[in-house]
């Protein structure tokens, strides 16, 4: 792995006098692909010198095409994949592997079938040896913060897929992670449910002060859960541009606020600058704001 010197971008906004959480550096990441009829692999780069950062307590979400390299991004920050060159720090300290200072909540839950909600959450406490005493005290604890105080006892096919979504949540925050990466987590749920889980998103992270990295194809919910949004464009995936999102927290319900003129601003512009995302770059370090 090559450390690059070269300085990130710094974002501007409400957030950026908060201590660094997440630092992704020049990130880059080129996967071999298998050649046809006896070709040899040829290199698809996926991500090219991906640079921002997350700030304590903040929401950060990432949008873009499909192929950007979101996915794999989150990957690299959880230690599942290695990058080529670059560097990730959480809290200053480089990551290497997997580590419980990050949390992962997937697209579906994961949720180990013969495991109650509560033992599913307490699974995490169990491989780090924390006694049966405090993790039962713990899981009971994050129930209450996800609100299925009555669903303790239940199993993964007992509960909604709203329901496994609050658990695997409540599992991610087990650990006490420096920060917490969430890969489309509400997509494959209806659309009301989605709006419930965002605002019960919020409601959580402000308790905790949880520092989040989100992934969503979901404009609206980039909007209404973000600080800031960093909007990649794709082949190779890389930073366009880092927008504030001004709204102040707590906010109002998504259907109020997308009456408002400057959330349909927000959402114009960062649906142009993925639509337009395969215009030449901008000059290396360099970040528009809105």
């Amino acid at each position: 792995m090559t450390v690059s010197t070269a300085p990130a971008p710094i974002a501007t906004g409400p957030t950026r006098n908060r201590p660094v959480k997440l630092k992704v550096d020049r990130v880059s990441k080129t996967f071999l692909l298998r050649g046809e009829r006896g070709e040899p692999p040829s290199p698809f780069t996926v991500l090219r010198e991906m640079s921002f950062d997350v700030r304590e307590g903040e929401i950060v979400s990432l949008v873009g095409e499909s192929g950007c390299g979101k996915t794999t991004l989150l990957r690299i920050i959880q230690g599942l994949n290695r990058l080529d060159r670059g560097t990730i720090l959480v809290d200053g300290h480089a990551v290497s592997g997997p580590g419980r200072d990050r949390g992962f909540v997937f697209q579906q839950a994961s949720l180990l079938p013969w495991r109650t909600a509560a033992e599913n959450i307490e699974f995490g406490l169990e491989l780090q040896g924390v006694p049966k005493a405090a993790r039962h005290e713990k899981a009971r604890s994050l129930l209450h913060l996800v609100g299925l105080e009555g669903a303790a006892n239940k199993y993964p096919h007992q509960l909604s897929g709203g329901m496994q979504q609050r658990v695997g949540l409540a599992r991610a925050f087990a650990i006490e992670p420096a920060i917490l990466l969430m890969d489309e987590p509400f997509s494959a749920l209806d659309a009301q449910t989605r709006e419930v889980l965002q605002r019960e998103l919020l409601r959580i992270q402000a308790e905790t002060r949880m520092t989040i990295l989100f992934v969503t194809h979901d404009l609206d919910e980039a909007i209404y859960l973000s600080d800031r949004i960093v909007a990649l464009g794709a082949h190779p995936g890389r930073v366009r541009e880092i927008i504030d999102v001004p709204f102040p927290k707590p906010r109002q319900d998504l259907p109020i606020l997308r009456s408002e003129p400057e959330f349909t601003r927000i959402r114009k512009k960062t649906a142009e600058i993925i639509r337009n995302a395969r215009s030449p770059e901008p000059a290396a370090g360099q970040e528009k704001t809105p």
